[in-house]
């Protein structure tokens, strides 16, 4: 009997060493190769942004027609962000002329108040153009500036950024804020300004007290006393999370880490 419980815990000791190694396994891709697809994705970009009034962003399909938005849509610095790394990878200096002028029609979120958001636009597009060209002069004023936009969304009492200003909520906080501090920390770093950094912190305590359930998975939505700074409501808004019986979802979100 203990032989063949022996034999049982030894293959399934071997089980899982042959898992681990499967998981951390690096692939096996030739830089020719993923040069490739990087051209390959320069090309297609290329056509897309042919077919990109100016003043718009790309934004999805619908119908057999391409669908934009204006700058003030909260994806609207991925664009600009693609173009940029893909003249990383490509050195095509005709990207980076498309995504500078794209930038040009986008910088005016610079001061929108209005959204926590300011991460996704602002430090894909603006970030990555300063990181690429080291032009301090022109972007790091830009992201400042934004900087100083996204932090006029903190209050000291709940010690966080406020997501919406819709709805009926007192004080809402969405777990996809953490994705933004990213955009505070980095500009603290290039102007020294430990204002941010410490905003930054503060919302990531106080996210890890209070978004979090005992398994992990992570609340999408809390509310807050905006008076008291306690935490009064926590839900999940995406629908597509909800199981069949109309449960909260509990997914452990990426956007956890910032």
């Amino acid at each position: 009997m203990k032989l063949k419980q022996l034999s049982v815990l030894l293959l399934a000791v071997l089980g899982t060493s042959t898992a681990v190694q499967a998981q951390t396994a690096k692939p096996n891709l030739s830089k020719e190769f993923i040069q490739q697809q990087l051209d390959a994705a320069a090309k297609q970009i290329k056509v897309l942004a042919n077919e990109t009034p100016a003043e718009k962003f790309p934004k999805t399909f619908e119908n057999g027609k391409e669908v934009f938005s204006s700058s003030s849509w909260w994806c609207s610095g991925f664009y600009p962000g693609t173009l940029l790394y893909l003249y990383e990878g490509t050195k095509d200096e005709g990207l980076l002329k498309k995504a500078t002028e794209k930038l040009t029609y986008l910088e005016k979120e610079k001061n929108n108040k209005g959204t926590h958001d300011l991460g996704f636009m602002l430090f894909c597009s603006f970030g990555n153009a300063l990181r690429l060209t080291g032009d301090t002069q022109k972007y790091e004023p830009i992201l400042s500036t934004g900087a100083n936009s996204l932090a006029s969304r903190y209050s000291p009492v709940t010690k966080t950024i406020r997501s919406w200003d819709h709805g009926s909520w007192q004080y809402p906080v969405i777990i996809d804020n953490m994705m933004n501090l990213e955009f505070l920390t980095q500009v603290s770093k290039m102007t020294g300004d430990k204002k941010f950094y410490n905003i930054a912190v503060a919302h990531a305590e106080t996210t890890l007290k209070n978004h979090f359930r005992k398994d992990y998975s992570s609340y999408h939505v809390i509310d807050y006393d905006k008076n008291t700074g306690k935490a009064i409501g926590k839900k999940h808004i995406r629908v597509h999370l909800m199981n069949q019986h109309g449960q909260e979802g509990r997914d452990g979100h990426s956007m956890v880490i910032p």
